[in-house]
């Protein structure tokens, strides 16, 4: 019996929906929903236990979001055949349905939660990860999981000055805007995307756009439940409060963070001096009151530090580390620092150091994309790196974390605008960073552009970035320009802006307050763009402008194209041909052909300008085509009784038979008694012989005739009494006296 199925519409306003439907699928976890648009369709389920575990004072929440193969009608790459982990696209719409849900959770609720996406069937013209933040809400407002409010995501595009609310992914293509926004009906909370130079009031005006759609989309999930019957949010153990603590913690610990706080200092001395007043606190309770109520204690002095710093920025505008709210970090940068690398570059401020490789190479290494709903490849990609050292910490190695993932995103999107469209190389990106104090993707940024530029990539424009933050009391607020780590926790809001001179590439933006006005938003991302121009600067003054030309020990590119004709010549039969040439110049030579013409595009890179000159005259004795009456030099390579093998000289590994009737207008008996080995003249180039149906070229149409030479007349082809040798009709195939064969019985 096929249960009762609720299903809920979501206009789009411009004939397009999503549908909402809850009650056919996945019925023993706690809330499920599937959400459909066209035919894209995503299962999202939530499960959450009825209890904490002991000693967990957090929410362990676990978003999971895949993309099935057979949702596209593929099979997974590898032996064998099954989905593995999550590629770094599933990674990525993780983060951005986890950064809107977890503010929403209460922040006593400590039961594990897992929220699990995955797309079950894709359609071409639905980008699927602009539907997860919907499915994740919906699943949760079904069930009984205490949540505050209803929350969506949208992407926004922007085309001939007109935005979408999510496009597909060809419209994407024409966009000089990609947004995705996450928001409540009251609040926007996550913003994230790529941009092409954008002002800032466009920016605000796209996530305006956008969040009138969210408000929709929102309002639509409250009637879905009321609809379904909304399930009674379930108990769960609240957290033990004390105010006696807190009271103590507030005269004990106050005063003394805040005048820690205002004496700015560096990280590591910071620290050390909040953690010894801390253990002056506690060593005000006596052990037993430690083991009850230790938790607490710590609790309630987190909350004291947190206040006094926060304060003394509102109150005074200083900050931890004594700078003003719009002072940036001293800076000082440097490149060439690694000498075998195709370029590099260190970008420090204050306390926060990238350290940026850039390697070019063939679009063989390019970065393949494989995933059902995309597939394709990168050739320009950034990876990150943020080691344990770099926080002086010890802590396991559990290879690429999510975090880094998306670090590495943002980077490569801030930079990938700027790479010009014309250029040849594969280019991958490396940062390590090597200190963190805030924001070290923006120091990737930063170190990205000048490798970039120390590499010889014609960058169309340098590209800084800038992590903001803001303090509010509702009444009050401080934009912090270029935040610290500390500042990154104990702020309402962390936004990461990257631009050029002329505009925004790139944003990351979690708002954690509600209500935040939008000329709060515009003020703060303007204050941001005078942040990231003082940093574009400095950059500028370390390197100006791209180098003209890669280093020496680079490798050197160089593209060709070729009729579709002679690929299969440049091959060779089993790679012969460019494997000995590849050997030969010491080059790595990549073919590929172009989908719309046809035609071959032959990538030649070397570090030896002569291996590469070396390929293209091969390629060009290849495609090379005399002409019906040019002259051309050659040279003989090889002595035959009825003529001489010569070799074009522009086009070396071209031969043509000379005749030994074309060397010259006398009677020539032997070769060798005009032209020898290693001789060098011209010849005219008369086309296809007809009778020979090869190439004809001529000595002799070049010199003077003889006096009194007089041509001998053409030879007769009826001599011998008719017929070729002999062999008429009469005698081909042999005797035709021979007695016929006896037929067999």
């Amino acid at each position: 019996m096929i249960p009762k199925v609720h299903t809920q519409i979501i206009e789009l306003g411009d004939g397009r929906t999503i549908s909402m439907e809850t009650g056919k699928l996945a019925k023993q976890a706690h809330g499920s929903v599937v959400v459909r648009m066209g035919d894209a369709m995503l299962l999202c389920t939530v499960v959450s236990n009825y209890t904490a575990s002991p000693g967990v004072d957090f929410l362990p929440l676990t978003v999971d979001y895949r993309e099935k193969f057979a949702a596209a009608g593929k099979y997974p790459g590898g032996f064998f055949k099954r989905e593995a982990r999550p590629s770094d696209g599933e990674v990525l719409t993780m983060r951005l349905v986890d950064r809107v849900l977890r503010p929403l959770f209460p922040k006593d609720y400590h039961a594990e939660t897992q929220l699990m996406i995955q797309l079950m069937s894709h359609d071409e013209n639905v980008m699927p990860d602009a539907l997860t933040g919907l499915a994740a809400s919906a699943a949760i407002i079904l069930s009984d999981i205490p949540f505050e409010t209803p929350i969506s995501e949208v992407r926004v595009a922007r085309i001939d000055g007109e935005f979408i609310i999510n496009p597909s992914r060809a419209q994407l293509e024409l966009s000089d805007i990609d947004m995705m926004i996450g928001a409540s009906a009251d609040s926007v909370m996550m913003v994230e995307g790529e941009m092409n130079e954008i002002s800032e009031e466009e920016m605000a005006d796209a996530i305006k756009f956008a969040h009138e759609a969210i408000k929709v989309q929102c309002a639509v999930q409250v009637a879905f439940a009321e609809a379904v019957g909304k399930k009674e949010t379930r108990t769960y153990e609240v957290a033990e409060t004390d105010e006696e603590i807190e009271k103590r913690a507030h005269e004990f610990a106050y005063q003394k963070v805040y005048d820690i706080a205002k004496a700015g200092s560096a990280k590591h001395e910071r620290s050390d001096a909040f953690a010894a007043i801390k253990e002056e606190f506690k060593a005000t309770f006596t052990e037993e009151e430690l083991a009850e109520k230790g938790n607490l204690i710590s609790y309630y002095y987190a909350k004291t530090e947190k206040s006094a710093i926060r304060n003394l920025t509102l109150d005074e505008g200083l900050r931890l580390d004594g700078r003003k709210t719009t002072e940036i970090r001293p800076i000082w940068c440097e490149v060439d620092y690694l000498p075998s690398t195709h370029g590099s570059s260190i970008f420090t401020r204050g306390e926060t150091q990238a350290l940026a490789t850039v390697t070019l190479g063939t679009s063989r290494e390019s970065n393949q994309i494989d995933m059902p709903s995309y597939q394709g490849e990168e050739s320009f990609y950034l990876h990150y790196n943020f080691p344990p050292f770099s926080t002086g910490e010890a802590r396991p190695l559990r290879g690429t974390s999510r975090r880094e993932v998306g670090h590495g995103n943002l980077a490569q999107r801030a930079l990938k605008g700027m790479i010009p469209t014309d250029c040849p190389y594969t280019v991958r990106v490396v940062s390590e960073v090597l200190e963190s104090n805030g924001s070290s993707s923006m120091a990737t940024v930063c170190a990205g552009t000048m490798a970039l530029l120390d590499a010889g990539i014609q960058m169309k424009k340098p590209v800084s970035g800038i992590a903001m933050g803001l303090i509010s009391d509702g009444d009050r607020y401080a934009v912090l320009s270029d935040i610290l780590g500390d500042e990154d926790h104990l702020g309402d809001m962390d936004f990461k802006v990257t631009g050029t001179a002329d505009g925004i590439t790139a944003c990351q933006m979690d708002i954690k307050i509600k209500g935040l006005s939008y000329e709060i938003l515009v003020k703060a991302l303007k204050q941001a763009r005078d942040g990231r121009l003082h940093i574009l600067g400095l950059i500028t003054d370390t390197i100006a402008k791209p180098n003209a030309d890669v280093k020496p020990h680079a490798p050197k590119m160089v593209t060709k194209v070729i009729p579709n004709d002679f690929i299969g010549a440049l091959i060779g039969p089993g790679g012969k041909v460019i494997q000995e040439l590849q050997k030969e110049t010491k080059t790595t030579i990549v073919i590929n052909e172009d989908p719309l013409t046809g035609e071959g595009i032959v990538e030649i890179l070397g570090t030896n300008q002569a291996g590469i000159d070396a390929v293209l005259d091969k390629i060009n004795s290849l495609m090379f085509k005399p002409e019906v009456g040019s002259i051309y030099e050659v040279k003989v390579i090889k002595m035959l009784d009825f003529g001489a093998v010569v070799e074009y000289q522009e086009a070396p590994g071209n031969e043509v038979l000379l005749h030994i009737s074309e060397l010259a207008w006398e009677r020539t008996d032997n070769v060798t008694d005009v032209v020898n080995m290693g001789d060098v003249f011209d010849v005219k180039y008369f086309g296809k012989d007809p009778k020979t149906r090869k190439d004809k070229v001529s000595r002799k149409a070049l010199l003077p005739k003889p006096e009194g030479f007089v041509e001998r007349p053409p030879r007769d082809d009826k001599r011998n009494g008719g017929g070729r040798d002999n062999r008429g009709k009469d005698n081909r195939g042999g005797d035709r006296d021979r007695k016929p064969r006896e037929k067999r019985d």
